[in-house]
């Protein structure tokens, strides 16, 4: 179902009350249409309620989703809604930025091929060119932006007209070694993933694996969250962690930081892609 051509997602979040679900259900049902998925929270500390539907229209009914987008607003307003509805049929833009580590660039182009990612690759850009082979035997086009102290605020207005050229929906940060500035921060709020390595809150600095070795740690992890201003401190969508001993030498933490690394990254970026994900002040609530 995920990609299905004639099925449809529709986000809601807004003010816990009585009758939404309710509301929402009949809605749809009288413009002939099943909910075939339903998930739904009410984060009873922020006052919130959340909820993800999937639809589509009864056989043999003729329907209009743009019949559905203009006659929901009086639901919407009724409940003081914040909502989106997506065509599960249609792919996420998605532009991927890496500098010299390859293997969550890697991992995600295994798994875009294999069909688990619904998007489409408008660009990888970079701020080394070690990945430029790899991105371009993909038939993907490659856009090199190096970045000095004095060049950061030029390509950082670069990246934003890549983004805004080719209607780019998601920056994924797939171990590109750069700090965004704040203002960059804002104006992807919610649209850019990154994956940092370590199990949140943790060992920050060059050679974290090393750090953690020489504190005799054992547990090891990942934290894929949304970018923000506060780095690394972003809502956190997904973490992935394993136990280690004293008999692993930086090295081997490193190997295993790398398959933690690309296991939170990839399934942040699925729950994303299939819009899964809702903001919740700081935190996220996700439906899987």
């Amino acid at each position: 179902m995920p990609h299905a051509q004639d099925h449809f997602i529709i986000k809601i979040s807004c003010p816990a009350t009585s009758g939404i679900v309710a509301a929402v259900s009949t809605f749809l049902a009288d413009q002939g249409c099943y909910i075939g998925e339903m998930a739904q929270f009410d984060d009873e500390v922020s006052g919130r309620f959340f909820m993800r539907a999937v639809f589509r229209f009864n056989a043999g009914f003729d329907g209009d989703i743009s019949v559905i987008e203009q006659g929901f607003t009086d639901v919407a307003d009724r409940f003081e809604m914040q909502w989106e509805l997506y065509s599960a049929s249609r792919p996420t833009k998605v532009v991927l930025m890496v500098s010299k580590y390859d293997h969550c660039f890697a991992d995600l182009l295994y798994r875009y091929h294999k069909g688990e990612m619904h998007m489409k690759i408008t660009a990888v850009v970079s701020n080394h060119l070690d990945l430029r082979a790899m991105a371009e035997r993909e038939g993907i086009r490659f856009i090199y932006l190096p970045v000095t102290k004095d060049t950061k605020a030029q390509q950082e207005a670069e990246l934003m007209r890549i983004v805004e050229e080719t209607g780019t929906e998601l920056v994924v940060l797939a171990r590109y070694m750069q700090i965004l500035s704040d203002d960059l921060c804002k104006k992807l709020a919610g649209r850019a993933i990154n994956i940092h390595h370590s199990f949140l809150p943790g060992f920050k600095g060059a050679k974290p694996y090393h750090q953690a070795w020489e504190r005799g740690v054992k547990l090891i992890g990942a934290t894929a969250h949304y970018v923000t201003s506060d780095l690394d401190e972003g809502p956190i969508i997904e973490q992935e962690v394993q136990r280690v001993d004293h008999t692993y030498l930086p090295d081997k933490l490193v190997a295993i930081g790398r398959d933690t690394e690309t296991v939170a990254l990839s399934k942040a970026v699925k729950y994303h892609l299939e819009h899964r994900v809702f903001l919740n002040d700081d935190r996220t609530v996700i439906f899987r």
